[in-house]
C-alpha cells in the first residue's frame, strides 16, 4: 500500500470492515458496500488503486463479462491479473476488485458504458476494448448516439491508450475512428438496427459487398463493407479477423481458436480479448489458447440438473443480446423457457420485446415465465409461437418434457433463478 495516502488507507480499512460485517450478516460477499464506503471516505481511491498497473478496460452493451473473463485468461499468460469476480462494473465494484488485488501489476476490468469516461480518467488504462453499442435500457441509459459522443470525447483525453475496437459495429467505429492508436477487430455485428444512420452526419449508412473476415467465419478480412453517405466515414480494414475456426492477425498470424462457449458473438469476443492481450505483450498462441478455456461466467452457459431436465442457463438483457442468445438455442431441445422480469435493473419498459425476432420453434415446447410472463406471452402470440405460461421459472422447467431444456432469462429473472437453484442444495 506504499502508493496509497493515509486517507486512502483509512478508506480501505473501513471498506474491509464493512465487507466483513456484510459477510457475517449473510448479505453476500460485501464487495459493493466496501467499495461504496471506500469511495465515500476518499473519492480519489480509484485513482490511487490504479497507479502502477497496466489495465485493460472492457465495455459495450453486450458481452462485457464474457470478454473480461477471456481477457483475464489471456493476460494470465503474462502474470497475475486483477479483475471482478462478480461482474460488478460500476465504481464501487471496480474499487472493490482493485483493492482485493493490491500489488498485482495487470488488470482486466469490466466497465459499464456510462462509466467508461471517468473510469478511464481514473485508471489511465493501457488498452480499452470496445465491443458493441446498441439500445439497452432507455429508462437508464438513454439515447444511443448521445452515449457514442460521450465515449468518443472520453477516449480523446487519452491518446496513448490503445483502443481495441470492433470495426463491424458502426457506432463503435465512430468512437475510435479518430483515435491515434487503434487495433481494429472484425468481431461481427448481428444487430444493425441502431446504426442505420451515420452517428457523425445523420445520413444513411450503406452496406455493400459480401460478409468476409467477420465473426461469422468467412475468410479474407475485408468484411461486409459499410460507409456513410454523408461524410468521410467507413469501415476500416481489420487487423484481426476470423476465418472458420482460426483467428488471423497482423504479420500473417493464424491461430486455432477453439472455444468452450457457444455462439458466433463469443468468437468475436474472444478475438478482441486476444487482440487486447497481444497489445499488452502476450504471445498470440498462448493468449488464444487461454481465452478458449473460459467455460462459465457468473452462472451463464452452465447446465444444471433440475429433476428430469438438463437446463442450460442463458442470459440476455436487451434486443441485440436476446437476438444473439436465441440463435444459440439447440433446435432439438425438449423445451425452451423464456423468463422475463421488469424490475429496475432490467429496465421497467419492456417495449423492446417487440424488437426481438422471436422465431417459430417447431418441435420445442416454449414456456413464458417470469414476473412479466403475460407481457411475453402476448409478444409470443403475435410472433406465432405456440407456448404455455408458467410464471415461476423452476415450475416452467418442470412443465417441459424430460431432457435438455434451454432457459433464456433477463437480468433479475436469471439472478433469482440461480438463487432458487442454490437454495435446493
Amino acid at each position: 500500500m506504499a502508493d496509497i495516502t493515509v486517507r486512502g488507507r483509512i478508506a480501505l480499512r473501513a471498506a474491509a470492515a464493512a465487507s466483513w460485517a456484510s459477510q457475517q450478516a449473510g448479505r453476500g460477499k460485501g464487495s459493493m458496500i466496501g467499495g461504496l464506503i471506500a469511495l465515500k471516505i476518499d473519492p480519489t481511491i480509484m485513482d490511487q488503486l490504479g497507479r502502477g498497473r497496466r489495465t485493460v478496460l472492457v465495455t459495450g452493451t453486450n458481452g462485457k463479462s464474457t470478454t473480461t473473463r477471456m481477457t483475464t485468461a489471456a493476460l494470465g499468460t503474462l502474470g497475475r491479473v486483477a479483475t471482478q469476480a462478480d461482474g460488478a462494473n460500476m465504481d464501487a465494484g471496480i474499487v472493490a476488485a482493485l483493492s482485493a488485488h493490491q500489488g498485482v501489476a495487470l488488470a482486466a476490468i469490466e466497465v459499464d458504458e456510462l462509466h467508461l469516461p471517468h473510469v478511464t480518467d481514473s485508471l489511465n488504462p493501457a488498452a480499452v476494448v470496445l465491443l458493441n453499442l446498441s439500445r439497452d435500457q432507455l429508462d437508464r441509459v438513454g439515447e444511443i448516439n448521445m452515449i457514442e459522443r460521450k465515449l468518443r470525447a472520453g477516449l480523446a483525453r487519452h491518446p496513448d491508450t490503445v483502443v481495441i475496437a470492433n470495426c463491424d459495429d458502426v457506432l463503435i467505429t465512430s468512437i475510435a475512428y479518430d483515435h491515434p492508436k487503434v487495433v481494429w477487430v472484425a468481431a461481427g455485428s448481428g444487430w444493425a438496427v441502431d446504426a442505420t444512420s451515420c452517428p457523425r452526419s445523420g445520413e444513411p449508412i450503406v452496406w455493400e459487398g459480401q460478409h468476409s473476415g467477420t465473426a461469422g467465419g468467412e475468410a479474407d478480412g475485408v468484411g461486409k463493407h459499410w460507409r456513410s453517405t454523408g461524410t468521410d466515414f467507413e469501415r476500416p480494414q481489420p487487423d484481426w479477423w476470423l476465418d472458420g475456426d482460426d483467428l488471423l492477425g497482423p504479420d500473417g498470424i493464424r491461430l486455432p481458436l477453439t472455444l468452450a462457449l457457444p455462439g458466433r458473438a463469443n468468437r468475436g469476443n474472444a478475438a478482441q480479448a486476444v487482440a487486447a492481450a497481444v497489445a499488452l505483450g502476450a504471445e498470440p498462441a498462448k493468449a488464444a489458447e487461454a481465452a478458449g478455456t473460459v467455460r462459465e461466467i457468473a452462472g451463464r452457459y452452465r447446465t444444471v440438473q433440475v429433476g428430469a431436465h438438463e437446463a442450460r442457463l442463458l442470459l440476455a438483457k436487451n434486443p441485440a443480446g436476446w437476438q444473439e442468445a436465441l440463435s444459440m438455442i439447440e433446435p432439438g431441445s425438449a423445451g425452451l423457457v423464456i423468463a422475463v422480469n421488469g424490475q429496475v435493473p432490467d429496465g421497467e419498459d419492456l417495449s423492446w420485446l417487440w424488437d426481438v425476432r422471436f422465431e417459430h420453434f417447431e418441435g420445442v415446447q416454449v414456456v413464458a415465465a417470469g414476473e412479466r410472463a403475460t407481457d411475453l406471452a402476448v409478444r409470443l402470440t403475435y410472433a406465432g409461437v405456440e407456448h404455455t405460461t408458467v410464471p415461476d421459472p423452476l415450475r416452467a422447467i418442470a412443465s417441459c418434457p424430460p431432457g435438455h431444456v434451454e432457459v433464456l432469462a433477463n437480468y433479475t429473472a436469471f439472478r433469482d433463478l440461480n438463487r432458487d437453484l442454490e437454495a435446493r442444495k
